[in-house]
């Protein structure tokens, strides 16, 4: 024992209630900034996002498809690069189930942002018939989201297609290791764009659900309201279906790994 000397640490009922606290006010936050923090993400980006999509197409001036593309295209990119990085900036649930069965959430997420963008899409739509004049708000439907041909079938892949393009971008550009990229939001916003140039003529290049559903609900137009919650979900399971078998990285990939 020569030589040695023992020290012992004395804790104060004070220090050892403040080290309580501070451990409760940081399960807090985490709890806050895990769970909570993001759906509010998603609630208050798809209510913006929604509102944009529906004004551009209430004060379109004529030209056609380009006014709506930009806006849409130019808005998501913008609220990706400012929310992604507190909820990944899904605003749509067809990218919230691809990015989910791809890998990059967890479960008990996936039903939250859900919620969260239904509301946000009939917040966004709300917003949009209160500041539009009437006679503006009837004549374009309250910027719901109608196909521009008669046969459903084609309107529901084209919606398939396209979305299959958006979400492959997402998942390839945001949830891959291997091909993640840190310009990922200008790139889900120019796909956004360029999809609705060249698809918005034949199904409206909706590729989002509640982009459908919360002017549907607002103005109660439900006219093939099912083309885009079966289409965008469909191309949402194709995009899952490939990056898993062919595209992912080795943590995704299910096969040849």
């Amino acid at each position: 024992m020569s030589g040695s000397k023992r020290t012992t640490e004395v804790f104060t009922v004070d220090e050892v209630g403040e080290e309580v606290e501070r451990a409760s006010d940081n399960g807090n936050r985490y709890m806050y900034e895990s769970y909570v923090q993001p759906c509010l993400a998603e609630l208050f980006g798809t209510s913006l996002l929604v509102f944009v999509g529906c004004s551009s197409v209430i004060g379109n001036v004529g030209s056609g498809v380009l006014q709506p593309a930009l806006a849409t295209g130019l808005i998501l990119g913008v609220l990706i690069m400012v929310f992604g990085k507190i909820s990944g900036g899904h605003f749509n649930p067809a990218v919230t189930l691809s990015v989910y069965l791809c890998g990059g959430m967890e479960l008990i997420l996936t039903v939250p942002y859900l919620v969260a963008q239904i509301l946000g899409g009939m917040i966004g739509a709300a917003l949009t018939k209160a500041i539009y004049p009437t006679s503006l708000y009837d004549f374009a439907l309250g910027g719901a989201i109608q196909p521009g041909t008669s046969d459903l079938i084609e309107a529901t892949v084209a919606e398939m297609m396209l979305t299959l393009i958006l979400t492959t971008v997402v998942c390839l550009g945001e949830v891959n290791d291997h091909t993640r990229s840190p310009t990922a939001p200008f790139c889900v916003g120019l796909t956004v764009t360029a999809n609705i140039l060249a698809g918005g003529i034949l199904s409206g290049a909706c590729m989002n659900p509640v982009r459908a559903f919360g002017p549907a609900v607002v103005a109660n137009h439900w006219t093939h309201h099912w083309i885009y919650w079966v289409g965008p979900m469909g191309g949402a399971l194709l995009t899952v279906t490939f990056v898993r078998l062919f595209f992912g990285d080795q943590r995704t990939r299910i096969m040849l790994k």
